[in-house]
């Protein structure tokens, strides 16, 4: 099989290279100046027990490798935001023999939130999701740090909506041997909501820092809750954190900081890196989206979204706000939802 890593930013190019060192074969897809970087200087990824230099093939667009080979396996990993113009531009891409990549690849979803796998399926007629456990840094083109130890990451994996396959036994194996742990489950979309809770403090990251404090873990928990609620009324399961934690446990171990500064997660990247978008629509937007369905408030979640996106749009400085004015907001929010009610 070949992988082509459709979006090689921290997840994307930290999975292309370690899945590269143990000889699977691999494609990156990048854009702008890290695509020109990774061309000129290859990957630069620094992992647990080294730093190496990949020279892999780079492409910004299907068209450069002529018509895909049947064996190919998509591997998505842009940003949940950019998932339905990259699905567009490769779901209409040829295949040697005959149909498209829709028709007749499969997609597997590597990305925060739930809502990338939906956007497969109206496209790919063969959708899986990944639940990526793999604290990665981007922050400079062309390079990547991964040093989780003893495995790189954890990555569990199965069809969409549910079930499994030998395919995805298959790239499970593979991913095994990179190394990451990968197991297969019928369940995957409970791995991703469960995942989604913890994600929802991305946007406190991003506007406040990473560095912890009470008041974050406390506005956290408070997005959670809110998220739990939409849950239930919405009928969703999740795993639950006990069997995360075991999960985990003693597996992925992340680092000290390197040279002492703390990153942050990938909305604080984002932010660092001047993108201009943050992911927060398909984090705390999901709990917005579900609370508006079933009409349960959730406006610590909808101050959270705002919040990160302005600074995104604006350009505002990473970590710039004082949690003690998010958490006002949030209360203010939370104010007017209970006046309403």
């Amino acid at each position: 099989m070949r992988y082509i890593i459709i979006g090689a930013g921290a997840i994307g190019a930290t999975l292309g290279g370690r899945l590269a060192e143990t000889g699977s074969e691999t494609v990156l897809v990048a854009r702008g100046a890290h695509a020109q970087a990774l061309r000129a200087d290859g990957l630069r990824l620094t992992t647990a027990d080294a730093t190496r230099t990949h020279r892999l093939p780079v492409v910004e667009h299907p068209d450069e490798l002529g018509a895909l080979r049947p064996d190919d396996v998509l591997l998505l990993t842009v940003k949940t935001q950019h998932a339905a113009g990259a699905l567009d531009t490769w779901a209409a891409a040829p295949v040697a023999g005959g149909g498209t990549a829709a028709q007749r690849l499969p997609v597997v979803c590597a990305q925060n939130g739930v809502e990338s796998q939906r956007l497969a399926l109206r496209r790919f007629d063969r959708v899986y999701g990944m639940c990526v456990w793999l604290p990665a840094v981007f922050l400079e083109p062309g390079t990547v740090s991964a040093r989780c130890a003893p495995l790189t990451g954890m990555l569990h994996l199965g069809r969409y909506p549910s079930g499994s396959d030998d395919l995805v036994r298959r790239i499970a194996a593979d991913l095994e041997q990179a190394p990451f742990e990968a197991p297969v489950v019928d369940n995957v979309m409970d791995w991703k909501y469960a995942k989604l809770l913890g994600n929802l403090g991305n946007a406190v990251q991003a506007t406040t820092g990473p560095q912890p404090h009470p008041a974050k873990s406390a506005l956290l928990r408070r997005a959670a809750d809110e998220a739990r609620a939409v849950f239930a009324a919405a009928g969703i399961t999740a795993v639950s954190p006990e069997e995360e934690s075991a999960a985990r446990a003693g597996k992925i171990v992340p680092p000290a900081p390197e040279d002492g500064k703390v990153a942050g997660g990938s909305s604080w990247q984002s932010l660092a890196r001047g993108t201009g978008s943050v992911e927060a629509d398909y984090l705390n937007g999901e709990i917005s989206l579900l609370g508006r369905l079933h009409a349960v408030p959730t406006p610590v979640n909808d101050t959270l979204r705002q919040a990160a996106n302005i600074f995104a749009r604006e350009g505002w400085e990473p970590g710039s706000m004082d949690i003690a004015e998010l958490t006002a907001l949030a209360d203010e929010a939370a104010a007017r939802a209970a006046r309403r009610q």
